[in-house]
């Protein structure tokens, strides 16, 4: 009995892994991108065409956990002063983008589907709600995360996820079946929930992973991470609010932890299974016997509504002055529902607000739109002439080098000269395809990876690496990169590219073995030869410009010690005598 239960639970996962590994790598390959494999793979196998598993609204409640741990990651990179620094954007654009949507998206319910208004806010409501899931692996794929109109598009997503709340609360009060203060003892319990987890993060998970650590077992600090993030996760659904926002702020919390890399390195692998399994859930969900009866509703609804809204989201972009090529990739992502969508509609659903047909066209209307969504934002990004193609391109599998050299710029070209001219191993990582390609016709082998992301740094061999030179021209980026080895490499030497006296100070203080300015020689060098154009001697010109190099170096270490801030180029030496 014990075996034939067994076989049970196995069948089924062997099933949706096959599908996977098929499909991802092909719909990669035909460069549609790995969530619409997944879909299409969930579509395949699901009740509506192979039949092979069933139960798939099971599978995905479960997957949800994915997600759940996706934002715990994202939380981990987002510190409370970032955060409370992006508070501009999450209560300016993200509010204006959500409500102007929520109220041109009923209006459309009901002038042009004639529902009753309640029907229609809860239709455009939760279509609203994009899919953080989807946008988020975008985000994360692309590198955009920490650039500026990544951040813009990291706090709509947190806004939407706090609008499950009222949204929630406002279900409550419509339903017939609910009490007249159970929206408002909602909202009590919802706050206290918040405010305890909130404590809980100030207070008490620092001592707690000490504790942990001091067992000196890798297994029981990822058995922590994971108590962290499904109790949070579990707190937060208990007082009725979204499971990904408890793990989002447990992220939070953690973010200024010394233990936060290696907490971030146990999530992953459980993340990366999870969201696959929750895309393949959303394709297991698309009931086609729906789609077959209400075809000309259900596409005429999907039209409608992925215009509206798109519509809606163009044009708050443009107010908050993101450029044209932005705004329209901003517009593409965020056309489709979203799975916190799936919870509203049910909530409604189970409170008597709308019937079962109802949610059964809504819940369709959402999976469709997620479906088509890799491909409109495929098509945005060849009419934009932005998408790079990865032909040719091989990622960071098991490199080996006593040298890892992230950033492969004309600044990480120069540097890789000394090390090769005495047969030094390099494993050289870059970010830009087309660099990738151009180092590859002169016989130079680059390997694509973010340096940004502990995965990325192990496959790149920084674990075996003697040093590290980080390269790259993006200080934030850098300074990322030094956290992380710091952490996790410290038998490497870090040498890293600092931007200017500010960038320089901050790397000081850091405590990496080296860091020299970009252009620091060459402006010595430029100097020191207008002096010979001058007629200055030999050795004046050299003792000028050592002399030059020692006042700096002194001045920046005080700066570096908490001394004079300024971060500007300039020095005041005495002028050498001429000969």
């Amino acid at each position: 009995m014990a075996d034939a239960s067994l076989g049970h639970m196995i069948g089924p996962a062997v099933v949706l892994m096959g599908a996977a590994v098929i499909a991802v790598p092909l719909f990669q390959r035909l460069g549609l991108g790995s969530v619409l494999g997944y879909f299409a793979a969930g579509l395949l196998v699901g009740p509506s065409v192979l039949g092979l598993i069933t139960g798939a609204q099971s599978i995905l409640h479960f997957s949800e956990l994915g997600v759940v741990m996706f934002l715990f990651v994202i939380g981990l990179e987002l510190r409370p002063l970032k955060l409370w620094a992006m508070r501009g954007r999450i209560f300016g654009l993200a509010l204006v983008q959500v409500f102007t949507a929520t109220a041109v998206l009923t209006l459309a319910g009901l002038m042009l589907f004639n529902l009753p208004a309640m029907v229609a806010f809860i239709a455009g409501a939760g279509f609203v709600l994009s899919s953080t899931a989807v946008i988020m692996s975008v985000l994360q794929d692309r590198g955009e995360m920490s650039t500026a109109e990544g951040q813009k598009s990291v706090a709509i997503l947190l806004f939407e996820d706090l609008m499950i709340v009222p949204l929630l609360a406002v279900v409550a009060f419509m339903s017939p079946l609910a009490q007249g203060q159970s929206g408002w003892i909602g909202i009590l319990v919802a706050l206290a929930a918040l405010l305890a987890l909130l404590a809980v993060g100030r207070w008490g998970l620092n001592p707690f992973f000490s504790l942990l650590a001091r067992s000196r077992t890798r297994e029981v600090l990822t058995a922590g991470a994971l108590l962290v993030v499904l109790g949070s996760a579990l707190l937060m659904e208990a007082a009725g609010l979204s499971m990904a926002m408890g793990a989002f702020l447990a992220g939070v919390m953690l973010s200024g932890s010394s233990y936060r890399h290696q907490i971030e390195s146990d999530i992953e692998p459980f993340r990366g299974l999870l969201m696959g399994l929750f895309f393949l859930a959303v394709g297991m969900s698309l009931d086609l016997s729906i789609v077959a009866a209400e075809w000309p509703l259900l596409l005429s609804m999907l039209v409608v509504f992925m215009a509206a809204k798109g519509g809606v989201i163009y044009a708050v972009a443009r107010l908050f002055r993101s450029a044209n090529q932005a705004a329209l990739r901003r517009t593409t992502m965020f056309l489709q529902g979203g799975e916190f969508a799936f919870v509203l509609y049910a909530t409604a659903a189970s409170g008597g607000v709308i019937d079962a047909r109802e949610n059964a066209l809504f819940a369709t209307v959402v999976i469709l739109s997620m479906g088509l969504t890799p491909l409109l934002m495929l098509a945005t990004d060849r009419l934009l002439r932005t998408e790079t193609s990865m032909d040719g391109i091989d990622p960071a599998r098991d490199l080996k080098g006593r040298i890892l050299l992230i950033g492969f710029g004309r600044f990480g070209q120069m540097a890789s000269q000394a090390p090769l001219s005495r047969g030094v191993e390099l494993a050289v990582i870059d970010t830009n395809p087309d660099r990738i390609r151009e180092a590859d016709q002169y016989g130079f082998k680059v390997f694509f990876g973010d340096g940004s992301r502990l995965d990325t740094l192990h496959h790149s061999g920084a674990g075996e690496a003697d040093a590290i030179m980080i390269c790259v021209d993006d200080p934030k980026a850098a300074l990322r990169i030094v956290e992380l080895a710091q952490h996790e490499f410290p038998q490497a030497k870090l040498l890293v590219r600092s931007r200017d006296r500010g960038n320089a100070r901050v790397l000081i203080q850091a405590g990496v073995d080296y860091q020299i300015r970009e252009t620091v020689e060459s402006a010595y060098r430029m100097g020191a030869e207008s002096l010979r154009a001058l007629g200055f001697a030999h050795l004046d010109v050299e003792e000028a410009v050592d002399d030059i190099r020692r006042r700096d170096q002194a001045r920046l270490a005080a700066q570096a010690q908490g001394g004079e801030m300024s971060g500007r180029e300039t020095l005041h030496v005495r002028p050498a005598s001429p000969s």
